[in-house]
């Protein structure tokens, strides 16, 4: 019996280093970060949101992360001021090369190539349709031109022939699209 107490000792501190083990080697939760994405949805990671997150939707990020920011505030301002082509305030300066200004360099170069890219997308969806509407201005001239019988549908839902008047009036429209649209 002499052996009994140095051996329950013994289980207790082997215990005890597993659990400081197991304690030390689970991932602290303030190395997390929150973020409330397009939907409204939380969203909880070991990595930093994606660029399209606004700042007001990060609802918390790890320690060593908060401290190589600049708070909140100053950060929202200098992203307001760089995209703005405003100068960059001190805080941002002072945090070096890799730091805060380039971040906000580089999301302004990001939403000025994407505003680009929109407009290019606009330009050439517009210019389809300009053809588009070129195209069947141009095939309604021939058929108004090659003078057989046409009929449109009225208000009322009622089919109705169109007459030397109406064709005319059909021919000036047809014709307006085309000088607007077929450059």
């Amino acid at each position: 019996m002499r052996y009994a107490l140095p051996l329950r000792r013994a289980r207790h501190v082997a215990l005890l280093i597993v659990a400081v083990a197991a304690a030390s080697l689970a991932t602290p939760a303030d190395a997390q970060w929150r973020w409330r994405d397009g939907n409204g949805r939380i969203t909880v990671s070991d990595r930093p949101p994606p660029k399209e997150i606004p700042e007001k939707d990060i609802l918390s990020r790890p320690a060593s992360a908060a401290l190589r920011r600049a708070p909140p505030a100053a950060a929202a301002e200098a992203a307001s001021e760089a995209a703005s082509g405003a100068p960059v305030p001190a805080v941002a300066a002072a945090s070096g090369p890799g730091g805060l200004q380039a971040e906000v360099e580089a999301r302004r170069r990001r939403a000025e190539q994407e505003a680009a890219a929109k407009a290019k997308a606009d330009e050439q969806r517009l210019a389809a349709q300009r053809a588009e509407n070129c195209r069947r201005a141009r095939a309604h001239v021939a058929a108004l031109e090659s003078g057989q019988r046409l009929a449109r549908v009225n208000d009322k839902g009622e089919r109705e022939v169109l007459d030397d008047r109406g064709r005319a009036e059909e021919m000036r429209s047809a014709r307006a699209v085309i000088a607007s649209d077929c450059r």
